[in-house]
C-alpha cells in the first residue's frame, strides 16, 4: 500500500511519482514511495504541500530526505514546495510496496 493523495490536477501524478522516485532513504536503499512515506500531496497554483513521515523517529536521514523531496519536486513542479514530517498515522511496514518488502526480504 504505497499509494498517496493527490489533491489538484491529476494530469501532474506521472510527474510528481518519478520526482519522488528518485528520493531514496539511504538508508534502507529505497525510494519514498515504496517505502509508503508520502502521504498525500496537494499542488495549488503556485506552491506544492506534501505530507512525509520516516520509518521512525529516530530517523537520522530524515533532513536530508525532506530537502531531497524539496529539490525534486520544486524542480518538476517549477513550484516552491513545504513538506510537512508528521506521525499521524504512524508508519508500518504495510504501507511498503510489494517490490519493497521483497526486496528488504519481508515476505
Amino acid at each position: 500500500m504505497n499509494d498517496f493523495t493527490l489533491e489538484g490536477d491529476a494530469a501532474l501524478r506521472p510527474a510528481i511519482e518519478q520526482a519522488l522516485r528518485r528520493v531514496v532513504d539511504p538508508e534502507m536503499a529505497l525510494d519514498v514511495l515504496a517505502l509508503g512515506l508520502v502521504y498525500g500531496v496537494a499542488v495549488r497554483e503556485d506552491r506544492v504541500h506534501v505530507r512525509i513521515t520516516m520509518t521512525s523517529a529516530a530517523c537520522p536521514v530524515a533532513g536530508l530526505i525532506i530537502d531531497d523531496v524539496q529539490h525534486e519536486l520544486a524542480a518538476a513542479l517549477g513550484r516552491e514546495v513545504q513538506v510537512d514530517l508528521c506521525w499521524d498515522p504512524p508508519w508500518t511496514p504495510e504501507r511498503m510496496s510489494d517490490s519493497a518488502r521483497a526486496a528488504m526480504e519481508w515476505d
